[in-house]
């Protein structure tokens, strides 16, 4: 089986967030990305299709500060093939152009089924799974929570709201959003990385144009403004009560 995980570099939250001069970007001159958590997810159900039926894993990401070392993770823990797309992306992308110059790598490779992360913390345009299936007119399942490869197609266990899951079969080629792989991300030594990145090869796909139409135009972004600040409600439960009904009287809620 052909098998693809696209993944993204988000800022880690941990980190604190500082709006450059602009207004409507982060400063990235020491902004720390990590992979996206989902993401993270989506090469290891990748591995662990390949483990159950055999096949190549293929990972693609962006080339920013930091993907070198996560393509050689991924490879340690049983990528075969790792994919930089090489262009303007150090300013920020949106999920548009980041889908639109995945497409332009994977469209050649046909793969079987593409997996990326269902969501991350910076999409504000749409996640980059639906996208890829757009325009690869492939069929797309969110939410996935574990796949196996049965009599040709895919089963797949995908997660609602409230607790439920749903058991589908899918025909493939398709594209998977994960939200969690069968099994944690597998922890790889720094032995083991380290021996990756004297052997494995990362190859680089020149995108000599981000198209990034469709997506939003951010007017401001800024650090959550102080409003009024809130009222702590003193006494015995019987007073409080009585002051709750006189707020939501005084606010016409009553």
């Amino acid at each position: 089986m052909n098998i693809v995980s696209i993944i993204k570099l988000v800022p880690d939250l941990v980190e604190e967030l500082t709006v450059d001069e602009s207004g409507v970007a982060l400063e990235r001159d020491w902004l720390r990305l990590i992979i996206n958590e989902f993401d993270d997810h989506s090469v290891e159900q990748a591995i662990l299709l390949k483990e159950m039926s055999g096949g190549q894993v293929t990972v693609i990401a962006p080339d920013l500060e930091g993907t070198d070392d996560v393509l050689f993770a991924a490879n340690a823990r049983g990528a075969d093939r790792m994919i930089k797309l090489v262009g303007d992306f150090d300013e920020g992308v949106n999920n548009h152009a980041l889908a639109r110059a995945c497409v332009s790598v994977i469209r050649d490779m046909q793969p079987d089924v593409i997996l990326t992360g269902v969501q991350a913390h910076d999409d504000l345009d749409g996640s980059v799974g639906p996208l890829v299936a757009e325009y690869l007119d492939r069929p797309y399942v969110g939410y996935v929570a574990g796949a196996s490869l049965s009599g040709g197609k895919l089963s797949i266990i995908k997660e609602y709201p409230g607790g439920l899951t749903a058991a589908l079969d899918v025909t493939l080629p398709a594209v998977l959003g994960v939200q969690a792989a069968e099994q944690p991300p597998r922890y790889v030594a720094i032995s083991k990385i380290r021996q990756a990145m004297k052997t494995a090869v990362i190859e680089e796909h020149s995108i000599d144009d981000l198209d990034s139409s469709g997506g939003p135009i951010i007017g401001r972004l800024y650090q959550p403004e102080v409003g009024e600040r809130a009222t702590m409600l003193e006494g015995d439960e019987e007073a409080i009560a009585a002051r709750i009904i006189d707020i939501m009287q005084e606010k016409g809620l009553l």
